[in-house]
């Protein structure tokens, strides 16, 4: 059950079946890797880009679906690829916990802190967004991000709950009501109905729109974001039976707006088209691939 619970919950935040793994050409600088990092780090280091994957990546995956090294390296850019993942939302212990980690990390290889990135597909999305609020709020740490992007994350806890609902009554395929309601179920034992508490719901979700409470990401009000999404709706109609508002790119398309309206210093909403291929060239919008490379560090370097 517990397995078949795991599934449930990848299955539903990534939108996805297959990851579509393969082989990449490795860099020829030999990675800094340890339990919960890999990280490549060039001669001189100008910026330092850190990434969290999709519910089951860890950083060996990431680099697969996303290449950037090579590139970085060339801009004098620090990549670190986290194992940390399997997590919906952070409590205060995990953050205070990550966070340590992290200063650990860029004391150990003697990072700069000047220009820091943090970014991630799906729940790391979220997880970059949470890790770099608590940072930022915590300036003792010394390691306040100067970006931080998400990738077609689920932002909104509560709305994701209330599309399980929906997508256990549209019935569109005996695995797909299967998975919505594990996906309920664990939400309701984990943090509640939210038409009965919402409470839970707005200590651990990035955004909740209903009650537009933003508490989590407040203190990046002067840090510039990005929102990546590639809203394909005929695909995601056709392969998921979603309607827009079921997908992650609306719910982050309402959070660009609704911190724009709030005077959020720099807030980016980036989609694509037909960008979003798997590593193993399967088709699916909700992949790394939506994301610039070239572009992104551009971004990380800015001043």
């Amino acid at each position: 059950m517990k397995s078949l619970l795991k599934s449930a919950i990848l299955t539903l935040v990534l939108l996805s079946i297959n990851l579509g793994i393969a082989q990449v050409t490795p860099t020829e600088i030999t990675p800094i890797s340890t339990e919960s990092y890999n990280l490549y780090k060039p001669d001189k280091t100008e910026a330092v880009l850190i990434l969290f994957g999709g519910f089951p990546e860890n950083g060996e995956m990431i680099e697969t679906e996303f290449p950037i090294t090579d590139m970085a390296l060339e801009e004098e850019v620090a990549v670190v690829y986290m194992n940390f993942n399997r997590k919906l939302w952070l409590e205060e212990s995990q953050k205070a916990d990550l966070a340590n980690d992290l200063k650990v990390l860029f004391e150990t290889n003697n990072l700069p802190n000047e220009k820091v990135v943090i970014g991630g597909l799906s729940s790391g999305g979220s997880i970059a967004l949470l890790i770099g609020n608590y940072l930022t709020e915590n300036s003792n740490l010394n390691l306040e991000p100067t970006g931080v992007f998400v990738v077609d994350s689920p932002i909104d806890l509560a709305a994701l709950y209330r599309i399980t609902e929906e997508n256990i009554k549209r019935d569109f395929s005996e695995a797909s009501v299967g998975e919505n309601t594990f996906i309920h179920n664990y939400f309701k034992s984990q943090l509640g109905n939210p038409d009965e508490e919402i409470k839970p719901y707005e200590d651990y979700s990035v955004f909740t729109y209903e009650t537009k409470n933003y508490q989590n990401i407040e203190g990046l009000k002067n840090t510039k974001l990005r929102f990546y999404s590639e809203p394909d709706k005929e695909w995601w109609k056709k392969n998921m039976g979603v309607e827009y508002e079921q997908m992650n790119a609306f719910h982050i398309e309402r959070l660009t707006d609704f911190l724009q309206d709030q005077d959020y210093k720099d807030v980016e909403y980036l989609t694509s088209e037909n960008k979003g291929y798997r590593s193993n060239g399967v088709r699916h919008p909700h992949s790394w691939s939506i994301v610039d490379k070239e572009d992104l560090l551009e971004w990380v370097l800015e001043e």
